[in-house]
């Protein structure tokens, strides 16, 4: 073989920079260090850890949707409706990673859960101050949800402005009335720190839409929306299973009605217009 047909040797990738002053650049901006010693259990029960920790990046995944929704509804307002069709479509994925955080608790069985359910106190999920945001935004408003937090004025204070926002559904109405559309002033007008309820006239304004261009602006738009509604019924009701097979019908945690609580949230659907109107289409 001559010496111009040998393969040339692969050269040695480069060692990477391991020398720093101080911590990692990675550490500066992920706060690794800081993540990852988050985790107290309260209980000898080895099985609590990954109930916490999943807990936890459950926290997270609501943090990071509540920016992608109020990013939408930013854009909405600014009647940027591909800039608000991105977030949310970027949020559907991220709502695909928050439900599959279920899957390492949704086998639990009622001992699993009992072994280290005490250490939880009065605590439950419904008092998340991330996931109530996350709610308020879906147009599930309820003021009596801030009770819990008045011992943390920050928190407390993001959620009393959270109730007396409109909602991204309402910014959604709003957009549309504007596009000419018939959105009643009743709807457009309503007090937006109340629950949202469905409308006769916006399920007519839906059906047009739909009846139409499926490649319309707002038609996109409506099945951006309507993805992100399936997934959130898809959390609630992957929620109640979880519940269902952990600690079957007894009360929750927090002094909730624990399944049946659950039971009641999961048979509501998100923007319900969107889901009425394809039966006139």
């Amino acid at each position: 073989m001559s010496q111009q047909a040998q393969p040339r040797e692969a050269s040695e990738p480069e060692t990477p920079h391991l020398d720093f002053a101080g911590t990692t650049p990675y550490e500066d901006y992920v706060k690794a260090d800081v993540l990852t010693h988050l985790q107290h259990t309260l209980s000898d029960d080895p099985g609590e850890m990954v109930f916490l920790v999943t807990t936890q990046v459950m926290e997270l995944w609501f943090t990071v949707i509540v920016h992608e929704w109020e990013t939408a509804a930013q854009a909405l307002r600014q009647d940027r409706v591909p800039v608000a069709i991105d977030a949310l479509k970027r949020s559907v994925r991220e709502l695909d990673a928050l439900n599959a955080s279920w899957r390492p608790l949704g086998q639990l069985t009622p001992a699993q859960f009992n072994s280290y359910r005490s250490a939880l106190g009065e605590g439950s999920g419904f008092q998340s101050a991330m996931y109530r945001r996350m709610e308020f935004l879906l147009g599930e408003k309820s003021a009596s949800m801030l009770v819990p937090h008045r011992g943390a004025p920050r928190v407390h204070a993001e959620l009393e402005k959270a109730l007396h926002e409109p909602s991204l559904y309402d910014e959604v109405l709003r957009l549309l009335a504007r596009r000419g559309h018939a959105i009643p002033s009743a709807v457009l007008e309503r007090d937006v720190a109340r629950r949202y309820e469905p409308s006769a006239e916006v399920e007519a304004v839906w059906t047009a839409v739909y009846a139409g261009d499926e490649g319309d602006e707002i038609a996109r738009l409506g099945e951006a929306l309507t993805d992100v509604a399936e997934l959130v019924w898809r959390w609630r009701n992957d929620h109640l299973v979880a519940t269902r097979r952990a600690m079957g019908a007894k009360a929750g945690t927090g002094g909730s009605a624990g399944v049946a609580w659950l039971e009641k949230r999961a048979q509501k659907n998100v923007f319900p217009e969107l889901w009425t109107a394809r039966s006139h289409v």
